[in-house]
């Protein structure tokens, strides 16, 4: 059985598509947090970087993040953003204490 995890997203806009990315990027937040299996799902700019993106989300089971991944709102993102994102990375965390 899948137990429950966080993931940290982090994304890399291109030069000059920042604004972009962020544009997309918030539009995920409110559907995503509505989704079954969705603890938490929280977005982040780096204060010094604002080209760069940090998504913290906590799902209840990789089922959960598949589903997520295969939404309508999700698949418009990587449709918007294909052109936008230099750089894209996910880890999966497990909690420890």
């Amino acid at each position: 059985m899948s137990q429950a995890f966080t993931a940290i997203a982090t994304l890399i806009a291109k030069p000059d598509q920042h604004n972009v990315l962020k544009h997309e990027l918030s539009a995920l937040v409110h559907p995503s947090r509505a989704e079954t299996g969705c603890q938490y799902y929280q977005l982040h700019q780096d204060a010094e970087q604002p080209g760069t993106f940090y998504v913290l989300e906590r799902w209840d089971d990789e089922a959960a993040l598949e589903f997520h991944n295969n939404t309508p709102h999700f698949q418009h993102f990587l449709n918007q953003t294909r052109e936008a994102i230099e750089h894209f990375e996910l880890k999966r965390l497990q909690l420890i204490v």
